[in-house]
């Protein structure tokens, strides 16, 4: 398993944005078990047919390290 899907919230916000697609008339990447986008998504991600880029977010400085 790719190291950034160890974080299960990562995991949530890119097979959600994913089943979003898949609702919106996306085809599936893989023959699943299940209809539900959801479950299709995560079944995606896990069999690595699906990544996803996980910003690297730039830390502001605390204003009152700043004074």
């Amino acid at each position: 398993m790719d190291p950034k899907l160890v974080n299960k919230y990562s995991l949530v916000k890119g097979a959600a944005r994913r089943a979003r697609q898949l609702q919106s008339g996306a085809a599936p990447l893989i023959a699943s078990k299940s209809m539900k986008a959801c479950r299709v998504a995560q079944d995606e991600i896990l069999s690595g047919q699906v990544k996803f880029v996980v910003p690297k977010t730039e830390l502001k400085p605390d204003i009152e390290s700043v004074l």
